[in-house]
């Protein structure tokens, strides 16, 4: 089983490990699916970021998370080593961000109830701005705004590569394609970050980059097939 796996003695409540990875798993366009008849969440394609899958669980205090990519036959692919870097690099950090989120210390003086309303507006206005979100701890409708996951670095590398991609393609056509993919890939990672502006403005350019590296791929190569022919 070729898998990175983690195991953290967390200790935090139930609510709030559930919170922020349900919170993790939606941001990250994960769904329940099936791997080899065994249930994990899913996420990803086939082309720009591969599949990505991942499982969890939480009990007396103790987290575990194993997470892998789907190789190019069919079997497990961990995230270490050198083949298909350019996917498990992404992954593993958003996988080491989810961690970190996991681990922050929590307040130790909740909202009360009676401005839950008034908390609850400003902690989604702040999620909107910085990543920060409520969640109810224990049975009384008390609101905690804790930090959550935020890949705004992901949208902020999306637009530099998009960029990039646009320059470089119109003289390395296939340096423009990959620098393309691989900011697609961020750009998808960012677009429901604190950055989602920067995300789209990102996936643009790759998109206007990649369309542009393959045109002029494809010419030069017209180019080069009519030379030897009129020769």
């Amino acid at each position: 089983m070729a898998r990175f796996v983690q195991d953290l003695a967390l200790n935090k409540p139930d609510d709030f490990v559930y919170f922020i990875m349900n919170d993790y798993l939606q941001k990250n366009g994960f769904v329940m699916s099936d791997w080899k008849g065994e249930p994990a969440y899913k996420a990803g394609d086939g082309v720009m970021e591969g599949y990505k899958y991942l499982k969890w669980s939480y009990g007396n205090g103790m987290f575990h998370l194993e997470a892998w990519l789907r190789g190019s036959f069919g079997g497990e692919m961990d995230l270490d080593g050198f083949v298909g870097c350019l996917m498990k690099k992404p992954y593993k950090a958003n996988i080491m961000e989810l961690l970190s989120v996991l681990q922050q210390p929590l307040p130790q003086q909740p909202v009360s109830a009676g401005n839950q309303a008034q908390g609850g507006e400003q902690a989604q206005e702040a999620a909107a701005q910085g990543g920060q979100a409520p969640f109810q701890n224990g049975p009384m409708p008390n609101v905690i705004p804790v930090k959550t996951v935020d890949h705004y670095k992901a949208a902020q590398t999306a637009l530099i590569l998009g960029i990039l991609s646009i320059v470089i393609g119109l003289f390395i056509p296939l340096a423009g394609i990959i620098l393309s993919c691989i900011g697609f890939s961020r750009a998808r990672m960012g677009q429901s970050s604190s950055k989602a502006d920067m995300a789209k403005a990102g996936k643009i350019c790759c998109i206007v980059g990649i369309a542009l590296s393959a045109g002029i791929w494809l010419l030069n190569l017209f180019l080069s097939v009519l030379q030897v022919a009129l020769l």
